[in-house]
C-alpha cells in the first residue's frame, strides 16, 4: 500500500509522459483466447497483430479472410462505469461486419442486472452490415437496438463499433478506403466568414434556415408507429389530441458568429468562444411540448440519448460534459421553450460546419412493463450561404493508389494524434476546477483548524454545507467515488503491466486518488473518509437528519466496537487475495460497498443492491456511519498506509481519558479510546474532539480555565480594588477606634 501511495504522487510527475503503445500486446492477448472460426466460419488462423492502432489478418489456411480490431483502439469506448468497453470485431475486406465478440467490460449494469446475452443481442444488427458506404457518407450510420434499463451501455457499445470501422475502413488498410485523389477541375474550399456577425431577430433566423425547426404532432407519431409495423407499439398511442404538439424541436449552429450573438447575446457568444478548442462546435438545441429531447439518461448516466448528430457516416452522441443548460434565448421575438441545451461536440468527432449534417431525435414508446420501441425523425440542417466565403483553388495531383493491405505494417494515419487522456482532461476543464477549488477549500479547513473549531455553530455549518456539496456534486453528479476497486485494480496493474493512461482517463478520480494520497501523509485516512466520501456525506446527513427527529441513538458498547473494528480489515485482505487470482471477480464480490449503488447509479438499480444500501443506512439512522466503522474494505485499505502520517494535530489534555470520558462519548466513530488516546485508523478527521477541547462550557479542563479565569478578573475588577480600598478601623494604644481609607492620609474620628 506504501507503493500506491509513492505510485500515485509520482504519477503528478508523469502526466505529460507520452503515450506507451500497448494496444498490440491487448489485441494479442484476446486473440489468444478465441478461435478465429468466431469471427468468420471457415478461418483457421490469425495473424500477428500489424499497425498502430493495431489490426490482424485471418486466414483459411493462406488465404485472406478479413481482419479483426479491438474497438477500444480507434474509438472512444467508455462506458456506464467511466472504463472503456472492449469488443473485438470481426470485419472482412470489403467492410462488411462479420462477427463480434464481447471481451472485456466493467459495465455494473451488464456485470450484475441486465444478461449479458441480451446485450450483445442488441448489437447483432451490425452483423453482415456494410460499412463502407457509411464511411464514404453515402448511408446513415445503423441504428442501435436499444435494451430497456442500458440504454447508456448499449450505445456505447453500438457507437464505438460504427466508429472504429468507419475510421478503419477510411485509413485504407482495409476494403478501397476513402478516395483521395483530387479532381482535376480547380476545387472550391468553403469557410465561415467571419466579418458576417450582425445581430438578428427570431424570425429572420428561422426565416433562412439560421435556425432549422422539425414540429411532431401525437398524431405524426402515432402514424409513424403504426407504420412501422410494430403491433405492440401501434396498440399503445400517445394520449392527447392528435393535434396537439409532441415535440416542437429547434437546432442552430451557434458557433457561427451572427447565429450565436443573436440567441446567446454578446457575452454568451463570447464566453462560447474563449471555451472552443480548434474544430470544435457548439450546437443549440431547443425543444418544447410533450416529448423532451433531453430524457432521462443524461441524469443517471450523463448521455443525451434521445438525440444525435450525424455527418458523412460519422456520429456523435453529448454526455453531460459537453453540455450547458440555458434559461432563454436571447434572439428578438424568441418563444419561451421548456428545455434549452448548448452542446459542444466532443474532441473526437469532427463537424464540418458548411456541410450538411443531421439532428436524429429518438423517440421511444413503452411497449410493455420493461420494453420499448424506438423511432428516428431527421431534422436535416445546412448552414445557409450568407454565413459562408468561397475560395477556388487549384487541384492536387492525385496520389498513387496505395498498396494492398498485406500482413505488413501500415503507416500509422494517427502518429500525431492527440493522447486520448489528454483530450478528456481539456474536456473537463470545469469539473477539474471545481474539484481543484473543493480540495483547496478543505485544505484550508485543516490548516486553520483551530480557528474554525473555537467557533462550533460557525464549523457546524461549515462541515454540512461541504458534505452536502461532496454527496450532491462530487458523488451524484461527477460520479468521483473512489473504490476499494481503485486500489486492487491499480495493485493488479503493477503486478501485470502498469499504464497510466488507463488511470489519467478519468481525471476526477485521479485527483481525488492524490489528495488522498497526499492526506495520508498528514493526516491519515480522515481526509477521504470524513470529508471526500460521497457515500460518508450521505451517512453522516442522513444521521444528522435523525438525530433532528428525535431518532434514539445506540451506543455500542465498547467491548463490542473494538470487536468489529477487525471485519473491514478481514474483507478487504480477502478482496486484496481474491484480486490477485481474479480482479473481475473481486470487482463482483467489492458490491460489498453501496457506492455503485447509491452513488454512480443513484438508486436506479435492481430491488437487492438497492434493498443493502437502504438496510445499510437504516442502521445508520441509529448508529452514526455504520458502514464506515465496521464493513468498508476501502477505509481499512486507507487505515493501513495512514499509520505513516507525518503530523499529529489532534491536540489533547492530560485529563482526557482519566477521568474525563466526554470526547470519547461524544466522538461519532467511537474512535476515541477510554484511556484518552485517539486510534488514528479509525478516525475520520470529522474535528468534534477538537471542537470540545477549546469549549468552556462542555470541556471539564477548559471549564476549570474558565472558572480560575472569571475569578480573576472578578478579584481584578475596580469595584473588587476599591472594597479592598475601603475605610478601615485603627485602634489606638490608647484604646480609641478611628476609620482609615486610601484617600486621605487624616485620621478621623468615628461619628
Amino acid at each position: 500500500m506504501t507503493v500506491l501511495i509513492m505510485a500515485v504522487m509520482a504519477a503528478l510527475c508523469l502526466i505529460a509522459a507520452p503515450r506507451t503503445a500497448h494496444a498490440a500486446g491487448d489485441l494479442a492477448t484476446y486473440l489468444s483466447k478465441l478461435t478465429p472460426g468466431e469471427f468468420f466460419p471457415d478461418a483457421d488462423r490469425f495473424g500477428a497483430p500489424q499497425g498502430d492502432p493495431p489490426i490482424a489478418a485471418v486466414y483459411r489456411r493462406d488465404q485472406l479472410k478479413g481482419y479483426v480490431y479491438l474497438n477500444s483502439d480507434f474509438a472512444n469506448a467508455v462506458g456506464y462505469s467511466g472504463k472503456p468497453i472492449h469488443i473485438l470485431v470481426g470485419i472482412d475486406q470489403k467492410g462488411v461486419i462479420s462477427g463480434l465478440k464481447l471481451v472485456d467490460h466493467k459495465e455494473p449494469i451488464v456485470l450484475i442486472g441486465i444478461p449479458e446475452p441480451r446485450i450483445l443481442a442488441a448489437l447483432n444488427g451490425l452483423l453482415g452490415k456494410d460499412m463502407t458506404p457509411i464511411a464514404h457518407g453515402a448511408e446513415h450510420p445503423p441504428q442501435a437496438d436499444i435494451v430497456s434499463g442500458a440504454t447508456v451501455t448499449v450505445l456505447v457499445m453500438h457507437d464505438s463499433i460504427v466508429r472504429a470501422a468507419i475510421r478503419l475502413i477510411r485509413s485504407g488498410r482495409i476494403g478501397a478506403g476513402i478516395a483521395t485523389a483530387a479532381a482535376t477541375q480547380p476545387s472550391v474550399i468553403k469557410t465561415i466568414d467571419p466579418g458576417q456577425s450582425e445581430i438578428r431577430d427570431w424570425t429572420n433566423l428561422l426565416g433562412d434556415g439560421s435556425v432549422r425547426r422539425l414540429h411532431l404532432s401525437i398524431g405524426d407519431v402515432n402514424e409513424a408507429f403504426a407504420r412501422s409495423g410494430n403491433a405492440a407499439a401501434a396498440q399503445n398511442p400517445e394520449p392527447g389530441n392528435s393535434d396537439d404538439t409532441f415535440i416542437d424541436l429547434y437546432a442552430a449552429l451557434a458557433s457561427v458568429p451572427t447565429i450565436g450573438r443573436s440567441l446567446l447575446g454578446d457575452d454568451g457568444y463570447q464566453r462560447l468562444k474563449a471555451r472552443l478548442q480548434p474544430g470544435q462546435q457548439a450546437i443549440i438545441v431547443a425543444g418544447d411540448g410533450a416529448y423532451s429531447f433531453k430524457g432521462s439518461a443524461y441524469v443517471r448516466g450523463g448521455i443525451f440519448d434521445r438525440i444525435e448528430v450525424l455527418q458523412e457516416g460519422a456520429s456523435t452522441r453529448f454526455r453531460d460534459k459537453n453540455h450547458t443548460r440555458l434559461g432563454a434565448l436571447e434572439a428578438a421575438g424568441a418563444p419561451a421553450l421548456r428545455d434549452i441545451g448548448l452542446f459542444v461536440t466532443p474532441p473526437e468527432f469532427t463537424l464540418d460546419p458548411t456541410e450538411p449534417w443531421q439532428l436524429q431525435l429518438l423517440v421511444q414508446r413503452a411497449t410493455g412493463s420493461h420494453d420499448k420501441a424506438f423511432l428516428t425523425f431527421d431534422l436535416n440542417y445546412t448552414l445557409p450561404d450568407i454565413y459562408l466565403k468561397r475560395e477556388t483553388r487549384a487541384a492536387a495531383k492525385a496520389p498513387a493508389a496505395a498498396p494492398a493491405p498485406a500482413e505488413t505494417t501500415p503507416a500509422s494515419t494517427d502518429e500525431t494524434e492527440e493522447p486520448l487522456w489528454m483530450r478528456i482532461w481539456r474536456t473537463q476543464t470545469i469539473n477539474i476546477g471545481v474539484t481543484a477549488l473543493a480540495l483547496a477549500v478543505l485544505t484550508g479547513i485543516f490548516f486553520f483548524q483551530n480557528v474554525l473549531v473555537r467557533r462550533p455553530q460557525l464549523y457546524t455549518w461549515v462541515r454540512r454545507a461541504y458534505l452536502l456539496f461532496v454527496l450532491v456534486w462530487l458523488g451524484w453528479y461527477a460520479n468521483a467515488q473512489l473504490s476499494v476497486v481503485n486500489v486492487v485494480t491499480f495493485t493488479n496493474a503493477l503486478l501485470s503491466g502498469f499504464h497510466w493512461e488507463f488511470f489519467l482517463a478519468a481525471p476526477l478520480i485521479f485527483i481525488l486518488w492524490a489528495a488522498t494520497a497526499a492526506g495520508l501523509l498528514f493526516w491519515g485516512r480522515g481526509p477521504f473518509c470524513g470529508w471526500l466520501c460521497p457515500f460518508g456525506a450521505l451517512q453522516e446527513l442522513t444521521n444528522t437528519l435523525a438525530k433532528w427527529l428525535k431518532v434514539p441513538q445506540i451506543t455500542v458498547p465498547w467491548g463490542l466496537h473494538e470487536r468489529l473494528w477487525p471485519i473491514k480489515y478481514i474483507i478487504f485482505l480477502g478482496l486484496f487475495g481474491l484480486s490477485l487470482y481474479s480482479v473481475a471477480l473481486a470487482e463482483q464480490v467489492a458490491e460489498i460497498e453501496p457506492f455503485k449503488t447509491a452513488i454512480i447509479l443513484k438508486f436506479a438499480r435492481s430491488w437487492p443492491f438497492v434493498l443493502y444500501a437502504i438496510a445499510l443506512l437504516g442502521i445508520g439512522l441509529f448508529i452514526e456511519r455504520f458502514f464506515c466503522r465496521y464493513l468498508c474494505p476501502l477505509g481499512a485499505a486507507l487505515a493501513i498506509p495512514g499509520r505513516v502520517r507525518t503530523f499529529e494535530w489532534l491536540r489533547r489534555w492530560k485529563e482526557c481519558g482519566s477521568p474525563c470520558q466526554r470526547c470519547a462519548k461524544e466522538c461519532p466513530v467511537q474512535s476515541i479510546h477510554p484511556e484518552g488516546h485517539i486510534n488514528v485508523n479509525e478516525c475520520i478527521y470529522c474535528m468534534h474532539c477538537q471542537e470540545l477541547y477549546y469549549d468552556d462550557q462542555r470541556c471539564p479542563h477548559m471549564i476549570q480555565v474558565r472558572l480560575k479565569r472569571e475569578k480573576f478578573e472578578a478579584m481584578s475588577s475596580p469595584t473588587m480594588r476599591a472594597a479592598k480600598a475601603g475605610p478601615k478601623t485603627l485602634i489606638t494604644h490608647a484604646g480609641q477606634r478611628l476609620n482609615v481609607t486610601a484617600s486621605s492620609t487624616d485620621l478621623t474620628r468615628p461619628s
